[in-house]
């Protein structure tokens, strides 16, 4: 039997785990920098290879942490963070300038340097950090590849149906023609460059439909960014698809929605979870996963690439229109990777190390049909401003429009946590999910609660319509 019709037996995908774990086992493995509840899993799975674990913590976190015993934990202080972006780009910063303390720790705990860095997507791997190989981040290269400005050339190169589009200096007279030449019935979106980094979480993505709106995002572009990519606001459920790139080609998943939210009012975009709970038209489903194969393949020929990597876009009444590339493993990546993190997150370590994982396109594509059959998600908030002053769960009861908190058990369970740049909320496990159900809305019901409860100004927030199911209508 091919390995392809066994990889949905967890017996197999635990042996070939094991396999690519090897970079790994037995080893003296340092975790980090990052948010300390983010990385239990991996302190759990590298524990069970024989191997001591040192965690750099920025902070706790949302949910459980590791137990004491489990691991060495050193804790330090991340910069000041505006936004979930400031966080990200701090992460490599942070990583290769490591306060006195925690390089003494690291050093104690491997005083041989045996050890293997396992880090975020954000940390990059083409040095050691103290002399110690880095894996689970990636190449600068791949990075740099997120940069919105690059994105529509990708898509040129890979023959992907894309949105009208001008890229302009953050320059008042080129915005304003190129936003009244591609503006649509709901406005234009401005997206920055990544002159100074990564950006993501749509921070730097905005909402523009009238000459104040324009004046507003110019004032956040100046200081921030050189180029600005204008496109219509495209109407429809934003979503994503995710691929992996192996030497033999590029194995294609299954859709994710992601809750971006909107506020017609103040013309904002809030971000919120992922989720597997939406199904796209059968046809916009394989037009998605043909997309997804078409730009892998354009990534291993142009770029070198291996690994995940997702393509965000959305869903418009005429099709899947991309608008952003994330050359990692993203969030969206990660959440069909659910039917099995610690395979896939040691395949994507290995793979990005250079190591061959012995697998083929087919192997990977026969998760699909566990990806759909255990549908996974969150409905997050993620608040910049006050803190809540610690980490508390507790749980919710939910009506089919609304959160409340309640004493009783629910199937429902906040949990918040205090960040750099503010606080995180999630409910999880959360039984208002369920196949056929869109997460934006439970996304919209989630920020409503926080802003009741934690005083947050998430204000009044929109799901995006469904502009594919028969009688749908765009937003007039």
């Amino acid at each position: 039997m091919e390995l392809s019709d066994r990889l949905t037996d967890p017996a197999v995908r635990a042996e070939v785990t094991g396999r690519l774990a090897a970079l790994f086992a037995g080893r003296p493995v340092l975790i980090g920098p990052g948010v300390l509840a983010g990385f239990t899993p991996v302190v759990e799975w590298v524990r069970e290879l024989g191997s001591p674990v040192l965690v750099v913590s920025t902070t706790r976190g949302a949910g459980r942490v590791p137990d004491e015993g489990e691991c060495v934990v050193v804790e330090v202080t991340p910069p000041a963070a505006a936004s979930v972006t400031d966080e990200l780009r701090a992460h490599d910063r942070l990583a290769r300038r490591l306060p006195p303390h925690a390089v003494a720790a690291v050093e104690a705990f491997d005083p041989d340097r045996q050890g293997v860095w396992y880090t975020s997507p954000f940390v990059t791997t083409d040095e050691p950090i103290l002399g110690r190989p880095v894996t689970g981040g990636r190449p600068a290269s791949f990075l740099a590849l997120e940069d919105k400005m690059l994105a529509d050339d990708i898509w040129a190169a890979a023959d992907v149906p894309c949105a009208p589009y001008l890229i302009v200096p953050v320059e008042e007279p080129a915005l304003a023609e190129a936003t009244a030449q591609l503006a649509g019935p709901l406005g234009a979106v401005w997206s920055g460059d990544a002159r100074d980094g990564f950006n993501g979480g749509g921070n730097y993505v905005r909402w523009v439909v009238d000459d104040r709106d324009q004046a507003a995002a110019r004032g956040f572009f100046l200081p921030r960014c050189d180029r600005v990519r204008v496109m219509p606001f495209l109407d429809g459920v934003p979503c994503s698809i995710h691929g992996f790139v192996l030497d033999t080609g590029t194995a294609a998943f299954r859709p994710v929605e992601i809750a971006m939210l909107r506020d017609p009012a103040a013309r904002r975009f809030v971000y919120g979870g992922l989720g597997t709970f939406w199904d796209p038209p059968a046809a916009d489903r394989e037009e998605m996963r043909d997309v997804v194969r078409r730009v892998g393949a354009h990534l291993r020929k142009a770029h070198g690439y291996r690994g995940a990597f997702g393509i965000d876009g959305v869903l418009t009444a005429d099709g899947f229109r991309p608008t952003e590339l994330n050359t990692r493993m993203s969030a969206g990546a990660t959440t069909v990777a659910e039917v099995d993190r610690r395979f896939f997150s040691f395949l994507q370590a290995a793979v990005v190390a250079g190591v061959d994982p012995d697998l083929g396109v087919d192997d990977l594509e026969s998760l699909v049909a566990l990806m759909d059959a255990r549908r996974t998600g969150k409905a997050v908030a993620v608040a910049e401003g006050p803190k809540v002053g610690g980490d508390f769960s507790f749980p919710v009861a939910w009506d089919g429009r609304s959160f409340t908190r309640t004493t009783a058990e629910t199937g429902n369970t906040l949990v918040v946590a205090d960040t750099a740049a503010g606080f995180f909320v999630k409910v999880d496990p959360c039984v208002a999910l369920a196949p056929g159900e869109r997460l934006a809305d439970v996304n919209v019901a989630l920020l409503a609660f926080v802003d009741r409860e934690y005083g947050s100004d998430f204000g009044a927030l929109e799901a995006a319509p469904d502009l594919r199911r028969p009688g749908a209508a765009a937003a007039p």
